[in-house]
């Protein structure tokens, strides 16, 4: 409703050791934006990962944002309003419990959600939570 999101994923074969790129390609709606990380306290767009004991998370890399000014609060707050990309790293632990973990499956899921909130220029909507998956091969 707010903006559209492209996901996708370095590779679809995992071994103990390999990184991966989680890449979230998003466009706002026109005259929609939505919050970069800054000097605020608004909820900034957000990969969140469900837990897995076998992956390590990197920090989430953001591009460099815009400055959108809300003129009746005589406010400047760091935004997306065009297309950009998030890109979320993971590396796949090797140590011994993971490596027991994914010898147990021959496939396993990487999954989670983009949190965000949108606003136009008038109105700033609900919270909203994008589910996301990746099924991943095992390999030896």
């Amino acid at each position: 409703m707010h903006l559209t999101v492209v996901t996708s994923i370095s590779d679809t074969t995992v071994a103990t050791g390999k990184r991966l790129s989680l890449a979230f390609d998003i466009a706002p709606k026109k005259l929609m934006h939505v919050y970069a990380p800054g000097k605020h306290d608004y909820q900034v767009i957000a990969v969140k990962l469900d837990p897995q004991p076998w992956l390590k998370v990197q920090p989430t890399s953001y591009p460099p944002s815009e400055i959108y000014f809300f003129k009746e609060l005589n406010e400047k707050t760091e935004t997306y309003s065009k297309p950009f990309k998030l890109v979320q790293d993971v590396t796949i632990l090797a140590t011994p419990e993971a490596q027991k973990l994914l010898a147990a499956s021959p496939t396993v899921k990487v999954s989670g959600r983009l949190e965000y909130q949108a606003c136009d220029d008038k109105v700033c909507y609900a919270p909203t939570k994008v589910p996301f998956s990746f099924a991943l091969d095992v390999k030896e």
